[in-house]
């Protein structure tokens, strides 16, 4: 759903499809952050035209900074490469990889029609992770699953480290098949000019 890059878009569309409606307050921490996530996701969809894209986007952009963990799905994105970049390199790549992750969701996030967005209660351990399990329900149809792959940042602090598509498509694995080519060719400097290139393509709306 990440148009830009065809594996992003890929779950951006499909949640696009099925706005999301707050289920029952989970109890976990983990699966707490995503429904808090997706509160503020759904307050953005209400406002959709109103709000416009930007305003889309300014209101997502801090719920996105507390639920995703960007710099280390930035570098895993990237793959090996990132040992070699410096710290102003790696800087602007997590700068750039927000501003495309934010607009995506700014762009196909743009109207609410009332389908439920369910956390789901039952989340696994996979030391040190844990999975939160997640379903779009349609008005009509078969729910689709998405699982979010979460670390501890620190201090109990649960946040994305990756979100899998039918609950087993990892969109990262698919970011990094998407950026390989870029990374092996233009570096770093060439990587952060696409995502950017992507996110203003976006924006336009």
């Amino acid at each position: 759903m990440f148009k830009g890059f065809a594996a992003g878009l890929a779950i951006v569309s499909v949640l696009a499809a099925w706005p999301a409606a707050a289920a029952d307050a989970p109890t976990e921490a983990a699966a707490k952050k995503i429904q808090a996530f997706y509160g503020v996701l759904v307050d953005a969809m209400k406002g959709g035209s109103k709000l416009g894209i930007q305003g889309r986007y300014d209101k997502l952009k801090p719920a996105i900074e507390t639920a995703f963990n960007l710099p280390v799905m930035t570098q895993f994105a990237v793959g090996p490469d990132w040992s070699k970049y410096s710290e102003a390199d790696h800087k602007a790549l997590i700068e750039a990889f927000e501003r495309m992750t934010v607009s995506n969701y700014a762009k196909n996030f743009d109207s609410y029609n009332g389908q439920q967005f369910v956390v789901l209660p039952n989340v696994v351990n996979r030391a040190p992770d844990k999975v939160v399990q997640t379903e779009m329900r349609p008005a009509k149809g078969d729910p689709v699953k998405f699982n979010y792959r979460m670390r501890d940042a620190g201090g109990g602090d649960w946040k994305v480290i990756d979100v899998f598509l039918a609950g087993f498509t990892s969109q990262l694995a698919l970011r990094r098949s998407e950026f390989s080519d870029t990374v092996a060719k233009e570096g770093a400097s060439g990587l952060v000019k696409k995502m950017n290139a992507v996110a203003d393509n976006t924006m336009k709306g």
